[in-house]
This record gives structure tokens, C-alpha cells and sequence, in this order.
């Protein structure tokens, strides 16, 4: 008997199942909260909650977590110098303020436009490096020719010593500006996702468990553990992409329509015929397009942690994440009648930070780059619950919002507050923790509204049930703004948006959301048994993909029949003949992706492997412009058996 295990971390909850290989049958699950900064204590909480005798014979551990996702909505990375080598036209802000333009960079053809200003990246490189973690660059037309952003690579790190990330690693895909954004993300996660995936397999031996690990991508496959350090831009949206597979395999519908309900988002997506329908352009997240291929996904940052805060007698849900309520009650013994005692802020500062149900704690993160005044700050904010009358008094000034925001950008402090869990605690739906914390903060918090502390709790609920349907309608109406959807749930209308595939939902109290989704979407609504552990199961349902894309183009169009360019992931190569360059493709993408495979520790004797080839003449013509060609490998992420 073959056993796998998945473990799904979340914004959260830590999800793990034991599932049975050859009958698809779920053998054990169990559910722990996430730790916060570091998950290894969530992890380990997880697994010893599970029968050790059964975690013993596992074979196989995969892993989703979302994390990565977390990370880039709440604007909470670590700090990256950003390098961007030629003739950019940068028409919007950049995610960082530690950034450079320098001279370099190629043309369409691989050839240099411009030579790499060297002296530039060394002296932007030692100006930055206290100031950040990591480096990403990005250099124009590197898909034809990566030998300005390796050179850069070469001075940064003779330069500083600190990890560089080169955007041709990532993406093979045109758009500078968004393979820039996608190495900037992925530098940033480097030191987030090598902490999780350290700490995820150092457990995993400790145990004495000589498994397999993977990681599930954010298309609904799965990496081995090395490649997952190298590429961690790649698990952004990885805990949705676990909760399509996971929906499937649990509601055992090939085809279906997803919502995931975590603790910090809301995500939907679609499932035809065991296919996750994939996004045409890359993934976009926290409003920022990158160039990762990643599952047709609508997410908005409305989770079961999302922050509810009011201002001028209006109730706002999100974005941030903070801790519930009833947890915080949970933790800190005292916390319960800090709440109950907390003042309510004067009218003149209420706002997201300044309510009479927020708190602050310092995290365990060491501080970088702290002006004076965030450091006096951070020293005011306690590891157990601190109120802003606090804060005040230690300060005898009251805090900036800006600063507060900085703290938290750091990730030096988290917030407490009021969020969508309390709401379903203050209303006996979901009653795993303080139900009392939940009820004086709905009171607080409603009397801001002019409302009774359930009449508060009800309307978040009933919000929140009318956003998850608005996300659901908006994915399918691509043409129509999220808003404009949204408005339609406020109308009292008999007409009913109806959806002709089952709709699967997955997440911890989903199922308080059930008969509200029910009332406002004409579909089958399906709560599969396991809901609260799907992205685990979608960790375990998926297969190991590689996809490699190559371009063959002539040297030149005055003579398109003598020399051919080969560009890839290796850069460009020259070929005297057109079958020549051809064959040397098909070759390439089969030897990296079975090298792919075994670097996973996959099976790759069982690798299925598809070609597309895509030849482009000129009109009229049997003249080449170009060929395009695609070998796809799928292999199983288990061995064969001896």
C-alpha cells in the first residue's frame, strides 16, 4: 500500500491528508493554524495531529501553499533592488523604490543595441545592498540574448555576495516591463519560500521519513523541491490551483467551477474535462501582470482574516489580513477584557488603524532599515496585544497611520481586528474559538453603524456571500467590471444569474456561505466531504509538467534559406539549415524536460511527450517568417514500481 501525504499552508490554517494511491481514498486529514512568521510550528502541529503509525509509511509528500500569493497582496516581500538594462519606457510605478535604468540591453534579434554599462550596476548594487535581500534584472530582448542580465548577475554578486534573480530564467515570453515585475516578485519571495521549504523538509526527516517532496505550481502542477527554491515566483496562486484540482478530486466532477474561500482571499476558477482552464496572458497579482504561466483565476483579497474596519458610518471589508478576534482571545489570556475596555477612537482619527477593536503585536522579524521613529515605534508595540491608547502613551503622541502601514509592510508588526470569521462566530455559525471576543467586537464595531452587535455580525456575512457571488458572475463575464457585477446583488430584482457547470466550494467554514450562494446563483452548489482540506487533496491529484518553447527564425529575410536562429531557454543558436534548426529544437525540449523530471525525482521513463509546431510563411509565399514549437512532458510525481 502506497501512501502520499499533502499539506496545503495557508494564510491561515495548515491542512494536511493522507490519501491512498491506488484507491484515491483519503486515509486521514487534519487541520492546525498557520504560524506566523515562520510556519514550521503550523507544520509540525499538523502532522502530530496525525496517526504517526499511518504518517510513517508515507512515500510522497506534495505541498501547496499560499503564502507566495499572501506575500504580494499585502505588500509585504522583503526588499529588492530592481535593475533594468536598456531602453525601457516605464509608464507606471515600479514595486520598488530601489531600482535602476542603465544602458544595454539587445534587439529583436539577439543582437546588442546598446553596451552594458557595467560601472552603473556595480555602483547602484553597493549603494543598495543594506537596504534589501535580494536583486532581480531584467534586460530588454533577453529572450533572444541573456548575456547582459548573466553579466549583471556576474557583478552583483561579486559585488555584494546576495542572491540575483535574471528575468530569462523565468520567462521565455515577450514583454520586458512584465518579466521585470516577474523576476522583482521572485527575488523578493526567495527568502520566504526557501524558509517554508527548509522548514517543510527538515520536519519531514526528522520524522524518519525518507519521502519524495514536491510542490505544486501555480498551474496545477507539481516541481520538485530544487526547483521550487529556484523558481518560487512559480507557487504564487499555487494554493488556488491546489483548491481546482482538490475540488475535483473531491467532488469527483471533472468538470466544475471552484470558489476557495482562504483566510486572506476569495479565489475562483474552472475545471473542463480534468484540464485547468489556463490564463492566456501571465498571472496577475495585487494588481501587477508578471509573465507566470498560471490557471484562469479571478481573486480578490476578501478572506476570512480580512480586516473590517468602519469610517464615517460605513462598513469596508479588506484588504489586509489581520487576526481574528476570537483567536487573539484564544492566545492571550487578557486579551478579552482589553477588548471590552477599549476606548472608542475620537471622530477625527478613526480609520483602518484607529478602531475601537484594533491591536497591534510585534512579530518576531528582524528590523531593516528603520528610520528613528519606526524603530521608537516598534519598541512601543508589545509581543502580546497593544491598543493605539497604548502605543500613545509609551510614545506620548499618538501614531502615525503611515508608519503603523510601514511596520506592517515590514512585517515587524501584525494587526488585530474585527474580520469575517468573528462575524460567523458572533452569529453561532462557526464557534471554534472566543465566541464572547466575537460578540463585543460585532457591538463595538455596530454601534459605529447604528446597528445592534448581530444586526452588525449578519450584514458582514451577507456582504461577504454577495462579494464570493460577484467574483463568481465576474470570472465568466470577463467584459463586465467586477463593480458593476457586484451592484446587481444589491437590487431587488427576481432576476438570477445562473451557471450551467456545478459549483464546487472549498475552504474551512464554507459551508456558513452555502445557502446565501444558493439564494443568489441559479447552479448546483456542491460542499464535498473534506471541503476544509481541498488544497491538500489538489496537492496530491496533480502531475509533474514541463513546457518548453522555442522560436526559429532566419538570420536574415534578404536571404531566409541559408541561416537559421534558434532562440530558447539556453539562449541563441546558429544553424546552417532550417531541419537542422528544427531537429535541434525537438532534441533541446526533450532533453530538458527529462532532465526536468529526474532532477524532480520523478519517473521519467513514464514521461508523455507532446509536440506543436506552428510554421509561419509570408502571405503569398513559401518564404519562412518564423516557426514556433512547443514540447509539452507529463509524467505522474510517483516512481514506477520495481
Amino acid at each position: 500500500m502506497k501512501l502520499s501525504l499533502g499539506i496545503d499552508a495557508g494564510g491561515t490554517y495548515t491542512d494536511a491528508v493522507i490519501v491512498e494511491n491506488s484507491k484515491n481514498e483519503i486515509l486521514a486529514s487534519s487541520k492546525a493554524l498557520t504560524t506566523y512568521p515562520d510556519p514550521l510550528e503550523g507544520i509540525r502541529n499538523v502532522l502530530n495531529s496525525l496517526d504517526q503509525s499511518i504518517l510513517g509509511q508515507v512515500e510522497i509528500v506534495s505541498v501547496s501553499t499560499t503564502l507566495s500569493t499572501n506575500t504580494i497582496l499585502e505588500g509585504t516581500g522583503f526588499p529588492v533592488g530592481l535593475i533594468l538594462v536598456g531602453d525601457y519606457h516605464i509608464s507606471t510605478n515600479l514595486p520598488t523604490e530601489h531600482y535602476i535604468q542603465v544602458n544595454g540591453g539587445h534587439d529583436h534579434r539577439g543582437a546588442q543595441a546598446n553596451p552594458l554599462d557595467e560601472d552603473a550596476v556595480r555602483k547602484f548594487a553597493l549603494s543598495v545592498k543594506d537596504k534589501v535581500a535580494a536583486f532581480a534584472v531584467s534586460s530588454y530582448f533577453s529572450i533572444r540574448n541573456h548575456e547582459h542580465e548573466l553579466k549583471v548577475k556576474d557583478i552583483v554578486r561579486e559585488s555584494t555576495g546576495m542572491p540575483v534573480v535574471c528575468a530569462h530564467e523565468l520567462s521565455q515570453d515577450l514583454g520586458a516591463f512584465e518579466r521585470a515585475v516577474t523576476a522583482f516578485f521572485n527575488a523578493q519571495l526567495i527568502p520566504i519560500t526557501e524558509k517554508f521549504m527548509t522548514s517543510v523538509e527538515s520536519e519531514i526527516r526528522s520524522r524518519g521519513m525518507d519521502a519524495k517532496i514536491f510542490m505544486l505550481k501555480c498551474d496545477g502542477s507539481v516541481i520538485g523541491i530544487k526547483n521550487a527554491l529556484e523558481k518560487p515566483i512559480e507557487s504564487i496562486f499555487s494554493g488556488p490551483a491546489g483548491s481546482l484540482v482538490g475540488a475535483s478530486f473531491l467532488s469527483k466532477r471533472d468538470s466544475c467551477a471552484v470558489i476557495d474561500v482562504g483566510g486572506t482571499s476569495t479565489d475562483v476558477s474552472v475545471i473542463y474535462d480534468g484540464v485547468p482552464q489556463m490564463s492566456d496572458a501571465g498571472a496577475v497579482v495585487g494588481g501587477w501582470k508578471t509573465r507566470v504561466k498560471a490557471i484562469k483565476m479571478e481573486t480578490s483579497a476578501l478572506g476570512g482574516d480580512s480586516d473590517i474596519w468602519v469610517g464615517a458610518a460605513k462598513m469596508t471589508i479588506g484588504p489586509r489580513r489581520v487576526i481574528p478576534l476570537c483567536r487573539a482571545a484564544v492566545k492571550y489570556p487578557e486579551f478579552l477584557e482589553q477588548l471590552t475596555n477599549n476606548p472608542m477612537p475620537s471622530r477625527g482619527i478613526i480609520g483602518m488603524n484607529f478602531q475601537p477593536t484594533k491591536f497591534f503585536i510585534r512579530t518576531d522579524y528582524e528590523p531593516i532599515d528603520l528610520s528613528n521613529y519606526e524603530a521608537e515605534l516598534l519598541e512601543a508595540i508589545s509581543k502580546t496585544p497593544t491598543s493605539v491608547r497604548e502605543i500613545r502613551n509609551r510614545l506620548n503622541k499618538l501614531p502615525t497611520n503611515k508608519h503603523l502601514d510601514m511596520l506592517m509592510q515590514k512585517r515587524l508588526i501584525q494587526p488585530i481586528n474585527f474580520t469575517p470569521t468573528d462575524a460567523l462566530h458572533a452569529l453561532g455559525d462557526y464557534t471554534e474559538y472566543s465566541v464572547e471576543a466575537s460578540r463585543i467586537g460585532a457591538q463595538h464595531l455596530g454601534s459605529m453603524c447604528r446597528m445592534e452587535g448581530k444586526e452588525f455580525a449578519e450584514h458582514v456575512k451577507n456582504e461577504f456571500t454577495k462579494n464570493m457571488a460577484a467574483d463568481l458572475v465576474s470570472f465568466f463575464l470577463e467584459d463586465n467590471s467586477k463593480e458593476e457585477v457586484r451592484k446587481t446583488f444589491d437590487t431587488n430584482s427576481p432576476i438570477k444569474f445562473k451557471i450551467e457547470i456545478p459549483v464546487v466550494l472549498i475552504g474551512g467554514p464554507v459551508v456558513a456561505y452555502l445557502e446565501g450562494m444558493r439564494d443568489l446563483i441559479d447552479a448546483e452548489m456542491i460542499l464535498p466531504e473534506f471541503a476544509s482540506v481541498g488544497n491538500a487533496a489538489g496537492a496530491l491529484a496533480a502531475k509533474g509538467v514541463r513546457r518548453v518553447e522555442m522560436l526559429i527564425r532566419p538570420v536574415s529575410m534578404a536571404a531566409p534559406d541559408w541561416e537559421f536562429y534558434v532562440y530558447s531557454e539556453k539562449g541563441r543558436e546558429s544553424f546552417d539549415e532550417y531541419e537542422e534548426a528544427v531537429e535541434h529544437a525537438l532534441r533541446l525540449g526533450d532533453e530538458t524536460i527529462h532532465k526536468y523530471m529526474k532532477d524532480a525525482n520523478m519517473d521519467s521513463d513514464s514521461v508523455k511527450i507532446e509536440v506543436k509546431k506552428d510554421e509561419l510563411f509570408m502571405e503569398n509565399s513559401n518564404t519562412l517568417i518564423e516557426t514556433r514549437i512547443v514540447v509539452l512532458g507529463v509524467a505522474e510525481h510517483t516512481e514506477k514500481d520495481e
